[in-house]
């Protein structure tokens, strides 16, 4: 097997190739591991919707499920049960990149449960409870970067456990998220942990920005406005990776944990599959290409920059002036920044929170149908 050019060039540009998606049936049919041998995967992050969309379409967890009614477990039990199990699969397919990459990459996420998103102790009690079921080194738990995630990522990292950092929309928050990292190292490394084992990174949504902020231009409906349709994610997406130059290459607190085998963390861009069909379904690839970032795909932009997507060389660094002009002109024509960041947190941690319950709600009824069919 081959791998794609189109993405082989992408990761040779300094981009991880990491899918967006995880099913079972992914992992048992060998689909995965042909995404790794032709698609340049290295790597796998999940969510509650991800998941809810798995466990409701075909049989293949039924059996589980029905085991797992026989042992008396609830919905909460068996979903931890099948997505830890899941999880733990594709770090095992992924192995491979984990040991060539030297523990970069060949990383699968998982999340704590979004109603936490407000529970910083109960966070960090779940992401200590996840690491240790799925038992993995090539683990990612993942937590929101809301206002009680903040100090839960610093004290999960000062646990020895690798972080995927998710929700982030604003480079202020980022910025804490990065603040929080760094507490972490320095928590972990008062602690003894290995600190070249501790990887992070930090999930920065992307066509979410353009949607709610293209919808306010188009309100506001001057051609002034209407001129920065499509502007505001890719700008706001380089800001924040000039945030973590600034951080990881310059600051000083980062360079002295270099010395004692810190990690940078990450870049990565979520939420990068097209919403408008106006904007060209590569967009949120193409443009922002930089070296030491990550970009989780859903299939369906793999499959187009696999297919007809360009390399037009680093389009990310060097754009920090261009990119706050943009902003500049986004607050001139009246967009409040602040509130788009807080309103799409909040839509972020609610859909999840749907996702989680209608996800609670199917296993329930599974585990009904499941007992009484006995």
């Amino acid at each position: 097997m081959t791998q794609n050019a189109n993405l082989e060039k992408l990761a040779a540009a300094g981009v991880s190739v990491w899918l967006d998606d995880l099913s079972r049936d992914r992992i048992e049919s060998g689909n995965l591991a042909e995404l790794v041998a032709t698609k340049s995967i290295v790597g796998v992050t999940t969510n509650p919707s991800i998941f809810q969309a798995a466990l409701s379409k075909g049989d293949v967890y039924d059996a589980q499920v029905r085991e797992l009614a026989e042992r008396g477990a609830d919905a909460t039990d068996t979903i931890r049960t099948v997505t830890t199990d899941d999880v733990r699969a594709a770090c095992d397919v992924l192995a491979p990149q984990f040991e060539a990459s030297n523990g970069v990459d060949g990383r699968v996420s998982i999340e704590v449960d979004p109603r936490l998103a407000h529970d910083a102790d109960k966070t960090v009690a779940q992401g200590i409870e996840l690491w240790k079921i799925v038992d993995r080194p090539n683990l990612f738990i993942k937590i929101p970067a809301t206002e009680a995630g903040i100090p839960a990522i610093a004290k999960v990292i000062g646990e020895g456990i690798s972080v995927n950092v998710t929700l982030i929309f604003s480079v202020e928050r980022y910025e804490l998220v990065m603040d929080a990292y760094l507490d972490g190292i320095e928590a972990a490394k008062a602690a003894g942990h290995d600190l070249s084992k501790i990887e992070s990174v930090a999930s920065f949504f992307v066509s979410r920005v353009d949607t709610e902020i293209d919808a306010r231009l188009d309100k506001i409906g001057t051609p002034e406005a209407l001129e920065l349709r499509g502007k505001a994610a890719l700008a706001n997406a380089r800001l924040a990776y000039a945030a973590y130059e600034k951080i990881f290459e310059l600051a000083p607190r980062y360079q002295q944990l270099l010395h004692d085998g810190a990690r940078p963390q990450r870049p990565l861009w979520a939420s990068t599959g097209v919403k408008n069909p106006d904007y060209p379904d590569t967009l949120y690839v193409t443009q922002l290409v930089a070296r030491n970032t990550v970009n989780t795909m859903p299939e369906k932009t793999l499959d187009a920059f696999a297919d007809h997507g360009t390399l037009e060389g680093d389009t990310v660094s060097g754009t920090a002036v261009e990119s706050q002009q943009v902003f500049d002109k986004l607050s001139a024509v009246g967009i409040d920044l602040d509130d788009v960041f807080a309103v799409l947190e909040k839509e972020g941690v609610d859909k999840f929170e749907v996702a989680w319950n209608e996800l609670l709600d199917a296993t329930t009824e599974q585990l009904r149908t499941a007992t009484s069919a006995h």
